[in-house]
């Protein structure tokens, strides 16, 4: 009986805003090359299911249908008349061929996903082309047309999901996500993001702690620029552990989005492959011990293509599949040949030759103690500060 469910077909790269895009659907196609080339799709407890295209009534429980109406109106590849209103307008989500259709396949993979785990079919799924954390019921924002882990979401809750926990580890704030279920006790949203003085979209603040019938239950933590994994791994242990060992939640989503890495394009953190894999470990424990591993888990941004959402995502996969890949294990001369055959590598001028960066990933648990005159100390102070006393968590003790 298969433990893993990894949701992934040809068909995802339709999801294409075209050749000059920061996020290029080749980088789908690298990580499932490289997911393949590590044997990981032959494991017995593994099975790869083709994610199929959300219906009108689970993207309705998060989108408005004029929304899904203008969205189905550009999939010609043209503005429709509203467009503007709808976030078609800039250069961020402009109108492609079968817009409607590739957005639904990512939003229904999540649905898929996060059904399978509800119904006890596998213990934990993937779906690293989803992700899509920016999308807002009404307009499409941050190359997100369609929300999937929202939709995902509402799916769960529809079906009696009482307590949901979501972890957001994007440099960039789930800001969508959080919106749609602010003031719905039922979901808790965590995000770990650069800090929204200095990246888009500009939200995500420690005081952002949710609506008035669910305080408490968004936490925000916002790091500094060039804040590096060891930093980061400590932030991550001081906020989520406390929040899922109060909560004890029916299932955990997280978001995988690589673009917290030194070498991408569009942000100003220092992590690396190393650390985000560290990353998905400690939270696979973390999911184990308090959500009876209960476990979906998404993509999301990651614009150096070649050369970090292939690793990092197959890494996830890895974790997630109970096989974990030594962050110094050579990456296989096929995915190296294919990732060249693309056309779109070479010109990057970089292509990794192992699975890691080479970097100590060690950190000193909060736990250990607090140190004011630390940055990332501060910021994890201001966020269980903030958010921890109205979930009933003592913001003092890890």
């Amino acid at each position: 009986m298969a433990d893993l469910a990894v949701y992934y077909s040809e068909e995802l790269t339709e999801y294409d805003f075209g050749p000059f895009h920061p996020m290029a659907p080749v980088r789908l196609e690298l990580t499932y090359e490289l997911i393949q080339a590590f044997g990981l799709t032959a494991l017995p407890t593994v099975q790869v299911l083709a994610p199929p295209v959300a219906t009108d009534e689970e993207l309705l429980r998060v989108h408005a249908a004029d929304y899904v109406a203008t969205i189905k109106a550009a999939s010609d590849g043209t503005m429709p008349d509203d467009g503007y209103s709808f976030g078609l307008a800039d250069a961020d989500c402009p109108p492609f061929v079968h817009m409607h259709r590739a957005a639904a396949r990512l939003a229904g993979g999540t649905v898929a996903a996060c059904r399978i785990v509800r119904s006890g079919g596998v213990k934990r799924a993937v779906n690293f082309a989803g992700g899509m954390h920016h999308a807002m019921p009404a307009k499409a924002a941050g190359f997100c047309i369609y929300n999937d882990a929202a939709v995902g979401i509402a799916d769960l809750l529809a079906a009696g999901t009482s307590s949901i926990v979501y972890i957001d580890i994007d440099a960039h704030h789930g800001d969508g996500v959080e919106k749609v279920f602010r003031d719905d006790p039922r979901v808790t949203t965590i995000s770990l993001h650069q800090h929204p003085d200095t990246l888009f979209p500009f939200t995500g603040y420690p005081q952002d702690i949710g609506g008035t019938n669910a305080r408490g239950h968004s936490v925000n933590l916002a790091l500094p620029p060039r804040t590096s994994d060891g930093q980061a791994l400590r932030a991550l242990e001081a906020i989520v552990e406390p929040v899922l060992a109060e909560l004890h939640p029916e299932i955990v989503i997280t978001q995988h989005g690589c673009d917290s890495h030194v070498r991408d394009p569009l942000t100003d953190l220092a992590f690396s492959i190393d650390g985000m894999r560290a990353a998905a470990l400690m939270l696979r424990e973390l999911i184990d011990t308090y959500a009876h591993g209960r476990w979906v888990a998404l993509g999301g941004g990651g614009y150096a293509v070649c050369s970090v959402p292939p690793r990092a995502w197959t890494h996830l996969v890895a974790i997630a599949a109970g096989h974990p890949i030594d962050v110094a294990d050579a990456i296989p001369q096929s995915w190296l040949d294919f990732a060249a055959a693309t056309g779109h590598c070479p010109s990057q001028g970089y292509l990794p030759r192992t699975m890691g960066d080479g970097v100590d990933v060690s950190f000193k648990p909060f736990s250990w103690g607090f140190d004011p005159a630390d940055p990332i100390d501060r910021a994890i102070n201001a966020t269980r500060s903030a958010a921890f006393p109205d979930l009933g968590i003592d913001p003092l003790i890890l």
